[in-house]
């Protein structure tokens, strides 16, 4: 496949292009300081992410009505904090450990990947994250986004098809022209399914230095990339 004919690239970005494990541990451990709470942290952190899925699922099986991810990690987190016994904490602090995802840090290769392939391809996130969310991350970290697109605009979040069709036809384009790029490969074969072109990236310690799942590539993709750096070396020398 030449990547001429891909007109688009949409990101994954939890995972993919910012490094959420290490930023959450670290926005915990500055929050406890400040506080006076100790926990395990990394453990939090953890238990924060693996509701992600189940929160969303009420939504995507219509169980609920839609809600967006800042309420949906809000709604996690009112949980967790009551699971790990840290109580009376102020509806503001709250907020503002809530908007942590506002605040991910990206990977090291992120921005001067996405920098080096926006000279070529318009770039826009494909993310389970609200616009709010996604801009304020992208202005915190530098990510070089043409448009912020996914699952709030879309109204489906991922792997939901209209998650991925409505984010193509708002770039105006066909699932052929448009290629996601994600660490997940279940994220990149429900694209596929859809007629998306995919890459992968390698994000080995998303979840820590015991991670089990999405080491490599699964899959027969369009591009298999250890880091945006290499996956731009790819993409800008056909």
């Amino acid at each position: 496949m030449a990547a001429n004919d891909v007109q688009a690239l949409v990101f994954d970005v939890f995972g993919t292009v910012v490094d959420w494990r290490s930023s959450i541990i670290d926005e915990g451990r500055s929050f406890g300081e400040r506080l006076g709470v100790s926990t395990d942290w990394a453990r939090f952190a953890d238990s924060w992410r693996s509701r992600y899925q189940p929160s969303m699922e009420a939504v995507r099986s219509g169980k609920r009505a839609w809600t967006k991810l800042d309420e949906l990690h809000r709604e996690s987190l009112l949980a967790l904090l009551e699971e790990f016994e840290i109580h009376a904490i102020s509806e503001a602090d709250i907020d503002h450990f809530n908007r942590a995802w506002h605040r991910l840090r990206p990977w090291p290769d992120s921005v001067p990947g996405l920098t080096r392939l926006r000279t070529r391809f318009p770039l826009a996130p494909c993310s389970n994250g609200n616009v709010a969310l996604l801009m304020n991350m992208a202005r915190n970290a530098g990510l070089p986004w043409d448009a912020i697109l996914g699952a709030e605009p879309a109204r489906a979040y991922k792997p939901l098809p209209e998650a991925y069709l409505r984010t193509v036809d708002f770039l105006g384009l066909v699932p052929r022209q448009v290629m996601l790029v994600a660490a997940h490969n279940g994220d990149l074969m429900a694209a596929s399914e859809q007629g998306l072109r995919t890459a992968f990236v390698a994000r080995p310690t998303e979840y820590g230095p015991d991670q089990t799942q999405d080491l490599r590539a699964e899959h027969d993709f369009d591009y298999v990339a250890s880091s945006m750096e290499d996956l731009a070396d790819q993409l800008l020398s056909l």
